[in-house]
């Protein structure tokens, strides 16, 4: 019989925490809890659990503060970690960390439970990847661009191809939009203002959520760059491909070669 998988809830919302621990419980998992950071780290190290569900802003000692204490020397947290956040943190979220997925509060907890089982397959490497089969629906893409011309005019581009077309005018945007509704490929400009394109793809190459998405880094042969730089930024992690271009219309060329 397979063990239960354990999940530690660190938040300073009692009635928030007993609610989502009753429902992981039904669903067969082993849950604790904790009301801070401090509390937290006791646990954590008698506990050692499959996934920490953690909120950013508590007393004593909040998430950021216990984020950096479970972390290792290269950097990287030793469980993995899914963030309870406000909407207004993701940016910083992307920026700063190095996690396993998060939900926007308010949520609900259906989506919350198979977030985490999600992340939890990934790391046991479960995850049953789908089927490589013809879509049998419009294909889905989000296209996060910051100058809202090129962006009107590159999601008309693909509206006419028959695409499903999600618009985002910043990373952050885009970030939120592709966590709740998936897309089959993102379109991400390499020089977003709020989060470089690169890192917003590395970070949701990462989740187990988005992990599936192909993931294209784009931006206009008019914007120079040093070879050296877009060579070590092609090759990054999660980039499925990287495409400099000359008018618009070359990316929905590029963007049908995936399929």
């Amino acid at each position: 019989m397979e063990t239960a998988k354990k999940i530690l809830i660190i938040d300073d919302e009692a009635d928030l925490t007993q609610m989502i621990g009753f429902q992981f419980k039904s669903k067969g998992f082993e849950v604790q809890s904790a009301g801070d950071g401090v509390e937290g780290l006791q646990k954590v190290r008698e506990f050692r659990p499959d996934l920490i569900i953690l909120d950013m802003n508590m007393p004593r000692m909040g998430g950021i503060e216990f984020y950096s204490k479970i972390c290792g020397p290269n950097g990287k947290p030793m469980f993995p970690v899914m963030v309870l956040t406000a909407r207004a943190n993701v940016q910083g979220l992307f920026k700063d960390l190095e996690i396993d997925g998060f939900m926007i509060k308010p949520f609900e907890i259906d989506q919350l439970i198979a977030e985490a089982e999600l992340i939890i397959k990934k790391k046991n490497n479960t995850l049953l990847r789908p089927g490589t089969g013809l879509l049998e629906r419009p294909r889905k893409i989000c296209i996060v661009e910051n100058d809202q011309k090129v962006l009107d005019q590159v999601s008309g581009i693909f509206l006419n191809a028959d695409y499903t077309v999600t618009p985002a005018k910043s990373g952050a945007a885009g970030i939120e939009k592709m966590m709740k509704d998936i897309p089959d490929v993102a379109l991400v400009q390499l020089g977003l203002t709020d989060i470089p394109g690169d890192t917003v793809i590395f970070r949701l190459s990462q989740m187990a959520r988005t992990m599936e998405v192909k993931f294209v880094l784009y931006t206009s042969r008019s914007v120079k760059h040093e070879p050296q730089v877009m060579e070590r930024i092609s090759a990054k992690t999660g980039i499925f491909t990287f495409i400099e271009y000359d008018v618009p219309d070359d990316l929905l060329g590029r963007v049908n070669q995936l399929f």
